[in-house]
């Protein structure tokens, strides 16, 4: 009988298992998905329409000042931001600090940050994008879809990051996704 009780489970564990292998291989095959517009106010209280940006490739970055690898991250996206800055590109950080402008223009300025920075006190485009932690990148392309989705900290300067950026510039954005 507990031999048939455990092949049982081992049966049913292996079925949850294909179906979960299932899942994954149908959304790996899967179109990118629209990303939600938002507007937020930058730190000079001017609002931000994510949709305003369509026909440029946008890096929006959900980050927090007390996050450790978001102060780790931020001096490669200046980097980034001073190489591809112009009308094909646009880099957004969203503060996600319940503090606001208050506590983020300090950290910024203590930075040198150059690139547009917005401020979300109530999380709302951490939980539209369903954001699990900090920090969280989504690149959008110019068509306005999610192309890639990056949970955690990355060097945004290095020279692959920046070439795969400038590729999708320059893709043309009437194209299917691929």
């Amino acid at each position: 009988m507990a031999n048939r009780r455990g092949l049982r489970i081992a049966l049913g564990t292996a079925a949850v298992g294909a179906a979960l292998v299932g899942l994954l291989v149908g959304l790996r095959g899967s179109s990118p998905s629209m990303a939600p517009d938002f507007v937020l106010p930058d730190l000079d209280g001017r609002a931000v329409h994510l949709s305003g940006l369509r026909g440029r490739v946008v890096v929006v970055n959900l980050w927090t000042t007390w996050c450790p690898p978001c102060r780790e991250e931020m001096p490669s996206m200046q980097r980034l931001y001073e190489t591809l800055a112009g009308p094909d590109f646009e880099l957004l950080a969203v503060s996600e600090d319940e503090g606001g402008a208050e506590v983020v223009a300090p950290f910024v300025r203590e930075l040198g940050v150059t690139f547009p920075v917005l401020v979300d006190p109530q999380h709302q485009v951490g939980e539209r994008y369903g954001v699990w932690g900090y920090p969280e990148t989504f690149v959008i392309d110019r068509a306005g879809r999610i192309a890639e989705r990056v949970i955690g900290p990355r060097d945004w300067a290095s020279p692959e990051q920046v070439a795969a950026l400038r590729a999708l510039i320059a893709a043309d954005p009437t194209a299917p996704p691929s």
